[in-house]
């Protein structure tokens, strides 16, 4: 099979994690592979958080109903749109819907595990004044990374005679 396509379909969202460390290299790898995402007019409109401290993630915790997840993950990677960057609302959250994509594949292919948190977006004003963030900056996601306790996740698809609308 194609190693692209493999990578895709094996990737699966990671909510258990181990505390054994994940090094700031492969951190970094992560973060690079979301920048390399598409964007209209290559603007790049992502940016992004690093946390590891753990008082400082502890006081993610309460601020999704995830709070278990977070308090298991080594690190936290804040995600953010740089709205001073943006040039057009729908291309540029699609942009950064492909660069948080890229992350969670980076993560997977690096044998760690990751899961893209949303419901957080509803302190996302609460998250940026945490980590002393301009305005500018709005949340997109909250990715939580690590070793994964278990490898044993599995998922199922719809058929694709059900999500193909039209053909001709």
């Amino acid at each position: 099979m194609n190693p692209i396509i493999d990578a895709i379909q094996s990737r699966r969202s990671v909510r258990h994690f181990t505390q054994e460390p994940i090094t700031r290299a492969e951190i970094l790898e992560i973060i690079r592979s979301g920048t390399w995402a598409p964007s209209g007019l290559n603007n790049q409109p992502w940016r992004f958080a690093i946390v590891t401290d753990p008082e400082l993630k502890a006081r993610f915790e309460d601020l999704t109903r995830y709070g278990r997840v977070i308090a298991q993950a080594p690190v936290l990677i804040p995600v953010f749109m740089d709205r001073s960057a943006m040039y057009h609302e729908v291309k540029d959250h699609l942009s950064m819907g492909a660069c948080i994509e890229n992350m969670l594949l980076a993560a997977h292919s690096l044998g760690l595990g990751a899961v893209w948190l949303g419901e957080i977006l509803k302190n996302a004003q609460r998250i940026r004044i945490l980590l002393g963030l301009p305005k500018d900056l709005e949340l997109m996601a909250v990715i939580a990374v690590g070793h994964p306790a278990r490898r044993d996740q599995t998922s199922t698809r719809r058929p694709l005679d059900e999500v193909i609308v039209f053909e001709k």
